[in-house]
C-alpha cells in the first residue's frame, strides 16, 4: 500500500456527510479520488476529481485502492462483494448485511479476495470501551457468565415510510439498525464467543404514532408520507454461547420510557461493569469490601473517526484488523435468530 490511500466513495448522503467525511478529512495520508451517488451535488461535496452516478464505473478505476461504502443495506452485499472482487479493500456503514445469508456470501467474497473488509464499528473504538476490554483480556473480570445490551429510544424512529421501516430493504427495525451496534460491542467484549441458540419477541406498537422525535439520530434517512413501515418498533432477545455464557437484549426506536440510552453491562465472577452512554463503572471487591470504581477519561468523541482511521492503519500495516468477517457473521447469526424466534415462538438453533 502506497503511504497516500486513494479512496474511492459510494454514497454521500447523511451517513457519509455526518460521521466519514470529517474523519476522513483529518486523515493526510487519505485522498479521495472519485465519489458515486445519484445526486450530483452530494458526491461533489467530497472534493473528488472524479463524480460518478454508477458504482461500478468508480469500481473500474484503477487507481482506487480501497472504498468507503455509505448506502442503504439492502445494496451493502452486491456492493461489498463486487468491490472486494474488483480488488479493492472495502470499509462499509452498518449493519453488515440484511441476513446472516448475505452475510455468509461476503464472508466467502472476502476470503477468496485477499482484500481487507470492514464494517462500521465505531462503539469498539471509543476509549470507554477500549479500556474495558483491556480490563476483561486481563483477566481482571474473571469469567463474564451474563451480559445485558440494549439501545433503547423514546421516540426516535428514522426515515418512517422510507427504506429503513421497510424489511425487504433493511432487513428489520431497531434490532439490526440499532441492536448490531450493542450486541457487537457486548460479544467483542465478552470474547466472542460462538452464539448457539436465541429466543426473541418483536413488537409493531408505534407505526400510527406520529409523535414529534426526540432523538438526534433520527434524522437518519428520508421520510417518505404514507409509506412503507413493516418492521418491528421494538425486540428483545436472548442468546446462549457455546462457554455457557449468556446475553440478553433489548432495542427500541419507541418505547415508553424515561429517556433514550445505550448500554453493555458484563456479569463476571471477580467483576462487573456497566458501559452506559460512553461512560464507565466497574463494581467488584477488595478483600471483604465492595468497591465501586468510574474511571476518568480524556476523549470522549464519537469512534467513526477512530474505527476509520483503524482501517487505514490496517491497510498500511500500522495494525492488525479489531474486527473479522467472522465476528461480522455471527452478530448476523444473533439478529436472524432473534427474528426468526419472535416469527416462530419458541427458541432457535443459530
Amino acid at each position: 500500500m502506497a503511504d497516500c490511500i486513494r479512496l474511492g466513495v459510494i454514497g454521500c448522503g447523511n451517513a457519509f456527510r455526518q460521521l466519514h467525511l470529517p474523519a476522513l478529512t483529518a486523515c493526510a495520508d487519505v485522498r479521495i479520488v472519485a465519489a458515486c451517488d445519484s445526486v450530483p451535488e452530494r458526491a461533489k461535496e467530497t472534493g473528488a476529481p472524479r463524480i460518478f452516478r454508477d458504482y461500478r464505473e468508480l469500481l473500474a478505476l484503477p487507481d482506487v485502492d480501497a472504498v468507503d461504502i455509505c448506502m442503504p443495506t439492502f445494496l451493502h452485499k452486491t456492493m461489498i462483494v463486487e468491490a472486494l472482487r474488483a480488488g479493492k479493500h472495502v470499509f462499509c456503514e452498518k449493519p453488515d448485511a440484511r441476513n446472516a445469508e448475505e452475510m455468509e456470501e461476503i464472508a466467502e467474497a472476502a476470503h477468496a479476495s485477499g482484500r481487507v473488509l470492514m464494517v462500521m464499528r465505531n462503539n469498539r473504538f471509543l476509549e470507554t470501551s477500549q479500556f474495558l476490554k483491556a480490563q476483561v483480556d486481563a483477566g481482571a473480570m474473571g469469567k463474564i457468565y451474563l451480559a445485558r445490551c440494549g439501545w433503547i429510544r423514546r421516540r426516535g424512529i428514522p426515515g418512517r415510510g422510507g427504506w429503513i421501516t421497510t424489511k425487504a430493504k433493511a432487513g428489520g427495525g431497531p434490532l439490526i439498525d440499532l441492536g448490531i451496534h450493542m450486541i457487537d460491542l457486548a460479544v467483542w467484549l465478552m470474547g466472542n464467543p460462538r452464539p448457539v441458540t436465541a429466543t426473541g419477541v418483536a413488537y409493531r406498537e408505534f407505526a400510527d404514532n406520529m409523535a414529534t422525535p426526540d432523538s438526534r439520530h433520527a434524522g437518519f434517512g428520508e421520510r417518505v408520507e404514507n409509506g412503507v413501515f413493516d418492521v418491528e418498533d421494538l425486540a428483545a432477545g436472548f442468546v446462549r454461547f457455546d462457554n455457557g455464557a449468556c446475553l440478553q437484549v433489548e432495542c427500541s426506536w419507541a418505547s415508553n420510557i424515561k429517556r433514550e440510552t445505550r448500554y453493555v453491562n458484563l456479569l463476571g465472577n471477580r467483576a462487573g461493569a456497566e458501559w452506559r452512554d460512553n461512560s464507565l463503572e466497574i463494581f467488584s471487591q477488595v478483600g471483604d469490601r465492595v468497591v465501586d470504581i468510574a474511571p476518568r477519561f480524556v476523549n470522549r468523541e464519537e469512534g467513526h473517526g477512530a474505527n476509520l482511521r483503524h482501517f487505514f492503519d490496517v491497510l498500511q500495516g500500522k495494525a492488525q484488523p479489531e474486527y473479522s468477517v467472522e465476528q461480522g457473521l455471527n452478530v448476523m447469526r444473533i439478529i436472524d435468530g432473534i427474528y426468526r424466534s419472535a416469527a416462530q415462538g419458541k427458541e432457535v438453533s443459530l
